[in-house]
């Protein structure tokens, strides 16, 4: 049906807009319109290699413009690694792609008819959701349900979770050709933001109590580039004592939060450092990301710092970034004598033993999450108990400046959600913020600006159905409607 540029241009268009829904635009409703224009486009397909070709354009422009941070780390040394960051940014798009790409072809393949082709596409999409966020350990930055972080419809993640916010969303764009215009009015867009309104609509914030503890969230925004410089590192790591210490008299403070990897040594020489971190606290304990050793392997660790100034309690990050802080089998390929990229080799950072929950004097029980962990919505769910209050430190100087911190913040503020639990993140260069149990920023320190803030902690609220089932029923839904299709609808002779 199409022909001449316009089958490459249009649906790369239309991907590339759908982005503009996530962080820091928001334009949620444009994102709609794409979604439906796509599946309007797909309606018309008539061949399943067209198909492929429609859902792989369409996710390269959703993904170069959702994932456009990625460049930024290449242009921290633009003279040395500058010229990868095209490349590193097209592959990583296309890589993503080919996920969408796989769902339209199969789901083109496995409908007979157009409403069945439709639902064969809703199931194979959110399948390759699933996989996006789970296969060679996983993904999911800029999934779908991202799309409404900040509307009250991100309130129904609670109940079903990212993956089962997204099967709802797609699920209401592209059976909207099916649907009488005044169905499809109740059910997109308005359906959904109605639904997340009514169905977990947040009270207003309470007012602070004698009950609430009160957190001190230190930024010293350390660009990446000075980071680790002999010239400026332990500028900043002054910068942070006097931000730890510079309190309001009679104004009780019940923890202080550090940054990752704020202090610039390794665990084991750091007594010098955590001595003046307990002096400049005062009698006020402290978290704060380390980097540690053991043998010959190396861990990105968080430690907290008790009152008396001892390391009481540490975690060693599990969920690494591929090719960022380790380089995949490189353990195995270590065994055939290739050890340059081996973690067990002290070649980059190895995982700690997964998700665990911290005692913190005076705060509760905190689950501690290390920077990108805070994307995987099951790892937090995967926690052997129920926390207090989220803990993540981070440090967003890798993401730049325009797009990467704020969605990071924003998929912060949905494991929130999800788990119906406060959350304490602490960012390098920022968004440092108290996020509530409801998703809602209570305070917070700009972007790119070093400060300090004291921020009352909210308290949890109970376990919400997601943080009790996980993704278990979205994916069993969607598995059983990627089943049925085929079999109830048989296709006839040749797919083409």
């Amino acid at each position: 049906m199409w022909s001449g540029s316009i089958r490459f241009i249009l649906p790369f268009a239309l991907g590339a807009l759908t982005a503009s829904g996530l962080a820091p635009f928001d334009a949620w409703w444009i994102s709609l319109a794409c979604l439906v224009a796509i599946g309007w486009m797909f309606q018309a397909t008539r061949r399943r290699w067209d198909a492929a070709r429609l859902g792989w354009l369409f996710g390269f422009g959703y993904f170069a413009i959702g994932l456009m941070w990625i460049v930024e780390p290449f242009l921290v040394d633009v003279q040395r690694h500058g010229w990868m960051a095209p490349f590193g940014l097209a592959f990583m798009a296309g890589g993503m792609a080919l996920f969408w790409s796989v769902a339209f072809w199969s789901g083109f393949i496995m409908g007979r008819s157009p409403l069945t082709r439709t639902a064969a596409l809703l199931a194979m999409w959110s399948l390759a959701e699933f996989a996006r966020a789970y296969v060679f350990t996983g993904f999911p930055w800029a999934a779908p349900a991202q799309l409404w972080s900040a509307t009250h419809t991100a309130q129904l993640s609670a109940w079903v979770g990212p993956h089962g916010l997204a099967f709802w969303t797609l699920a209401s764009v592209l059976f909207l050709p099916f649907l009488r215009r005044g169905m499809a009015i109740a059910l997109i867009p308005g359906g959904l933001l109605i639904a997340g309104t009514v169905v977990s609509a947040p009270p207003e914030p309470a007012g602070p109590t004698g009950e609430q503890k009160i957190v001190r969230l230190i930024q010293p925004n350390a660009p990446q580039n000075q980071k680790w410089h002999p010239d400026h590192v332990w500028s900043f790591f002054e910068r942070q004592l006097d931000l730890t210490a510079d309190r309001v008299p009679g104004q009780p403070v019940d923890l202080i939060v550090w940054p990752e990897t704020s202090i610039p040594t390794f665990l084991h020489q750091a007594g010098r450092e955590i001595g003046a971190i307990a002096q400049a606290a005062d009698g006020v304990p402290v978290v704060a990301g380390i980097r540690r050793v053991d043998g010959r392997r190396y861990y990105n660790s968080l430690v907290f710092i008790g009152a008396s100034g001892t390391v009481e309690a540490s975690y060693d990050k599990h969920h690494l970034v591929p090719f960022g802080e380790y380089v995949p089998l490189g353990d195995f390929a270590a065994r055939f004598g290739v050890s340059g990229f081996a973690a067990e080799a002290g070649e980059g950072f190895s995982a700690g033993p997964g998700p665990q929950v911290l005692d913190i004097a005076g705060i509760g029980q905190a689950l501690p999450l290390i920077c990108y962990e805070a994307v995987f919505p099951q790892d937090v769910n995967g926690a052997p108990d129920r926390a207090d209050v989220l803990l993540q430190i981070t440090n967003d100087a890798w993401f730049g400046k325009w797009s990467g911190p704020y969605q990071h913040l924003a998929q912060s503020r949905m494991r929130a959600i999800e788990q119906g639990l406060p959350m304490i993140r602490v960012a390098n260069t920022g968004i440092s913020a108290m996020i509530d149990p409801y998703g809602r920023v209570t305070a917070s320190l700009p972007l790119n600006r070093h400060g300090a803030v004291d921020a009352a902690l909210p308290h949890p609220l109970p376990r919400t159905i997601y943080a009790r089932t996980g993704d278990w029923p979205v994916f069993l839904l969607v598995l059983v409607l990627a089943i049925v299709i085929p079999v109830l609808h048989p296709r006839r002779g040749k797919p083409n």
